[in-house]
């Protein structure tokens, strides 16, 4: 974490009332760009909310660590092998972010870091990074909005297959077990290792490994190409203002998924409920439903990112696209698709 006063940029010039532009993990309000001076971001915010998450992290991590015999100190210490690593992932991800901001002179915050012990699995929201200025050429956005996930997936994917290497394949769960989502990259990985997982095996994840799986989720979430988000990002530097029709559309990409996930594991309860009684259905049973609260709870953050800053993005004032940036921008995008998670967390 930067600890210098906060840095003063110099002056962008533009024209007036353009929607701001910022990165992050999780929904926030965006300013608006007007005749007032630059704010002053205070450093010590951010390294506040910085240690808050990294206790709320290792406060969350211990469900994914308990050992017998541990507790107190020595459970909540235990916990880095989760906290640690997913940490890692997200740093390197905001930073990459912030780092590409100073090289193109844009004005951005350092990262305000989001801590969530309850509620969460794994005890953050992500992090936010304020840029109060719209980004003003295509180059520059691309480079901004392709570095964040290119830099924590270049961590990510390394503490995949270490943590891999400390997981055990064994049967598959019937009940009481969390599954996580399943995607191209993922399930590549696990090959790698593990060879071919015949179908009544499962791999049974080691903390570092589970933290390396929720940084390809949030990259994923992030890379979808709506409004503010990564993708969004990437998606206008590449195509220009028809990104802004292709993200109305991509907007619903949770209902669609809502919809397949309710099939998957509503509709069957339903069913049986209907013709054999819902008394003959057990509470626990029900649990699968969280594969749709899931796109529920996404949905309503896009409502409200729409709702906020609208899901067209703000133009450009150079909308020249370098050719190496094309292919960044395609392999960037490319990642969306390889980290795609139809389920990414169902309790059974």
């Amino acid at each position: 974490m930067k600890s210098d006063p906060a840095p003063s940029f110099p002056p962008v010039q533009g024209p007036p009332r353009e929607p701001a532009s910022s990165r992050s993990g999780a929904s926030v309000a965006l300013p608006r760009e007007g005749d007032d001076p630059l704010p002053n971001f205070n450093w010590r915010t951010n390294l506040w909310l910085f240690v808050a998450t990294v206790a709320s992290v290792f406060f969350v991590g211990q469900s994914w660590t308990a050992r017998e015999g541990l507790s107190g100190l020595a459970q909540l210490v235990s916990a880095w092998t989760f906290a640690v690593p997913l940490l890692a992932i997200l740093v390197c991800h905001e930073f990459g972010h912030y780092i590409a901001a100073r090289i193109h002179r844009v004005p951005a915050s350092l990262p305000y870091f989001l801590p969530l012990p309850i509620l969460n699995p794994f005890g953050t929201l992500g992090a936010v990074i304020v840029m109060p200025r719209r980004i003003r050429s295509a180059n520059a956005l691309l480079d901004i909005g392709a570095a964040g996930p290119l830099a924590g997936m270049a961590l990510a994917v390394p503490i995949m297959l270490w943590g891999l290497s400390l997981s055990e394949l064994g049967p598959r769960s019937t009940s009481g077990y969390i599954q996580e989502g399943q995607s191209i990259l993922y399930f590549a990985l696990k090959a790698a290792v593990f060879g071919h997982i015949p179908a009544d095996q499962d791999v049974h994840l080691h903390p570092t490994a589970l933290a390396a799986w929720a940084g390809f989720l949030v990259t994923f979430l992030n890379l979808l190409p709506f409004g503010q988000l990564d993708g969004g990002h990437v998606a206008f530097a590449l195509f220009g203002r028809k990104q802004n029709q292709l993200a109305k559309w991509f907007l619903f990409t949770p209902v669609v998924l809502m919809l397949y996930n309710a099939w998957l594991f509503v509709v069957p309860l339903l069913r049986r409920g209907f013709t054999a009684g819902f008394d003959s259905i057990a509470s626990t049973e029900w649990l699968p439903v969280s594969s749709v609260t899931v796109w529920v709870t996404i949905f309503i953050l896009l409502l409200v990112m729409r709702r906020s800053a609208g899901s067209d993005h703000p133009p450009v004032d150079d909308p020249v696209l370098s050719p190496g940036r094309k292919l960044t921008a395609a392999f960037t995008l490319g990642l969306f698709v390889l980290l795609f998670m139809p389920s990414p967390w169902v309790v059974f």
